[in-house]
């Protein structure tokens, strides 16, 4: 029977030294050896005949190394039975102690999953912010971008038709004629499509914006001590979004960073304080859809699954990480969906 001494730092580390008993680590080791002895080729033996005392001794530390890397997860999973540790992040270990025939000993260094307590969400409130309309002279700025555009593939006129146009007094500028190419029945039916769209926009970005607030709320009632690991990621996750705006831009995040004279570490160190924000506000939301039961049903994970398009990124949701990781992307939007119904009631 394993032995345990688990020891909980700061920041949500945890440490875990096991110990192991060898007759709990000898079938592993026989078993270990006699998996690898199929692919060990001795002098004088048919590959995989040769006895077991020569495979070992002829393996050395690689059977000691292989018995320990496919034993340390289980014997480490036992160990945590019955505690209330559950880990975010693969461990790092340190072996103490292994020898044939004697107790097997390691360290295992854990984040924990943080500890979150969030404050009376119920009674937040946000200010939904008012809804700019949409000016003619946006439209028009449209109108006027997609005409310019449009005009630079129309072929060259001939000199005949300069003066044909000109003379029949005409303008350039756009038309019914330039409308019916973007798919229009005329230019008025074309500003009014693009004011629709403009309108759709503003109405989209207002409803993010009364989410960011309600979600700025909930990061200000929610502590948690905040594990680097998290961190982290939400870094590289900023990172990833940067990495795409500037790609959009036609430019490498080297060039863009050489235009701001920062390095990429001192970009990341300025976001710490944002990544912190973000990661409390994740948290904080999780820990308010356990408390309200917010689950996602097989049949809704499905539904979002079988909107996509594109047959490849489809395909990735046959794995289960994916899966879980979209289950958990329509939880956080359930539960804020389940915040703006009380923040407006």
């Amino acid at each position: 029977m394993i032995t345990k001494n688990i020891s909980k730092l700061a920041k949500s580390l945890v440490e875990v030294t096991v110990t192991v008993p060898w007759t709990d680590l000898e079938p592993k080791w026989n078993e270990t050896l006699q998996r690898l002895s199929a692919d060990v080729e001795l002098p004088g033996f048919r590959k995989g005949a040769a006895p077991a005392n020569m495979v070992e001794q002829n393996l050395g530390t690689k059977l000691q190394d292989e018995v320990f890397k496919v034993s340390f997860p289980n014997f480490l999973i036992e160990a945590l039975k019955g505690s209330d540790i559950i880990p975010i992040d693969y461990p790092k270990y340190d072996l103490i102690s292994f020898v044939k025939g004697q107790n097997l000993q390691f360290r295992a260094t854990i984040t924990n999953r943080p500890a979150v307590t969030v404050g009376n969400y119920k009674v937040i409130r946000a200010t939904r912010p008012p809804i700019k309309p949409v000016t003619e002279e946006e439209v028009n700025k449209v109108i006027d971008d997609l005409y310019k555009r449009w005009k630079v593939k129309q072929p060259a006129p001939t000199q005949t038709n300069t003066i044909n146009f000109q003379s029949n007094g005409q303008t350039s500028g756009p038309d019914d004629t330039f409308a019916k190419a973007m798919g229009a029945l005329s230019l008025i039916d074309l500003k009014d499509k693009v004011r629709k769209d403009l309108e759709a926009n503003v109405t989209y970005n207002n409803e993010l914006d009364y989410e960011e607030a309600i979600l700025q709320e909930v990061e200000k009632i929610t502590t948690v001590e905040m594990p680097d690991i998290l961190i982290s990621d939400e870094l590289n996750r900023m990172l990833v979004s940067l990495q795409r705006r500037v790609a959009d831009m036609g430019l490498l995040l080297e060039d863009y960073l050489k235009s701001q004279g920062k390095t990429l570490e001192q970009l990341k160190r300025e976001w710490i304080p944002q990544a912190e924000r973000n990661v409390r506000m994740e948290l904080g939301l999780a820990e308010i859809a356990r408390q309200e039961n917010v689950s996602i049903t097989d049949q809704e994970l499905q539904a979002e699954i079988d909107k996509i398009q594109d047959a490849r990124i489809k395909q990735q949701f046959s794995a289960q990480e994916p899966r879980l990781q979209l289950r958990h992307s329509l939880r956080q939007v359930k539960t804020l969906d389940l915040l703006k119904k009380l923040v407006g009631s």
